[in-house]
């Protein structure tokens, strides 16, 4: 099984992100840019939430608001679900499934380490689902 940890040495430690008093506009364009679909909004080090494209969808464009005039931390999700490096794809998934969300910031000591998202368990998953197989056909016909 694959710990987040794995997943996040195999991708890359690369954190994006944007502060509570940046624009929407700033973040929407960095989302872009880096072709991602959600950013941490931090405060130096501090994890403060999240803001991905479905708040921009809902909270900027279907309420009518003007993503250069509204500030991140206006709109952001606060109650930030982490997982550790240690936990295991399926449990990332888990908890991705329990909240509705699809980039889970990994948290080590303390620290944001780096980000999964779905699609990044999901493909570890499948991987270890495919390993499992195989071992399984090798002893079958061994």
């Amino acid at each position: 099984m694959h710990p987040v940890g794995a997943i996040l040495a195999q991708k890359g430690r690369q954190i994006w992100s944007v502060a509570p008093g940046d624009s929407m506009l700033q973040a929407i364009t960095l989302m872009a840019e880096r072709g991602i679909g959600a950013l941490l909004v931090m405060e130096g080090a501090e994890l403060l939430g999240v803001i991905s494209e479905r708040d921009y969808a809902r909270k900027i464009i279907l309420q009518g608001r003007r993503s250069a005039e509204t500030a991140v931390g206006d709109v952001m999700s606060r109650d930030v679900v982490t997982v550790s490096p240690e936990a295991t794809a399926e449990q990332g998934l888990q908890l991705m499934t329990k909240h509705f969300i699809r980039h889970l910031p990994v948290i080590e000591e303390g620290q944001v380490v780096g980000v999964v998202s779905i699609g990044d368990l999901v493909k570890a998953v499948i991987e270890d689902q495919q390993f499992v197989i195989q071992e399984l056909e090798r002893y079958v016909s061994g």
